[in-house]
């Protein structure tokens, strides 16, 4: 019994590896980033690889969240910032509808690419059991920062000036 009590715990708790690595000034490459995922509303598949060389504020979201909605302004306007310089914002549905998800791009004119995470693993390896979570990753695909809920404008000015910087 209590064997099975550790197991659900610790089954359940989200794997916080990549923040304590962040945390101690190791930057880990970013995990799975070889899967392709299916883009939202269009067709193909695109990977976080693919955008290597740039830096990304990989962003995980979904429509029925309330925080998405009020960090989705914030992140569109770093996405107008962060093109200028060869970055972008990477958005990854979570447990959303495709529809749902399309009406919210539609609703907050998003341009940013965004994939949909349709098993929810791509998710799982960053460690993200509830959305908002972001990440910033370098352009040699290592995540340098981690924010778990809503971002702020400290979050994004990190992401521009390293964009900016190299």
């Amino acid at each position: 019994m209590i064997a099975l009590l550790i197991y659900g715990v610790s089954a359940q708790s989200a794997n916080r590896t990549l923040d304590e690595l962040v945390q101690r000034g190791q930057y880990p490459l970013a995990p799975d980033a070889t899967r392709p995922m299916l883009v939202l509303g269009a067709p193909g598949r695109r990977t976080l690889a693919s955008l290597r060389g740039k830096v990304v504020v990989l962003n995980f979201w979904a429509s029925w969240c309330e925080p998405c909605e009020f960090e989705t302004p914030l992140l569109e306007h770093a996405q107008s910032k962060l093109e200028q310089h060869g970055g972008t914002v990477l958005g990854v549905t979570y447990q959303d509808a495709s529809p749902d998800s399309e009406a919210f791009v539609r609703r907050y004119h998003l341009t940013y690419p965004i994939v949909r995470d349709t098993t929810g693993e791509f998710a799982s390896s960053f460690g993200t059991r509830q959305v908002p979570e972001s990440f910033i990753v370098d352009r040699r695909g290592r995540i340098v920062a981690i924010s778990r809920g809503e971002i702020e404008q400290e979050f994004v000015n990190r992401a521009l000036a390293l964009a900016n910087s190299s």
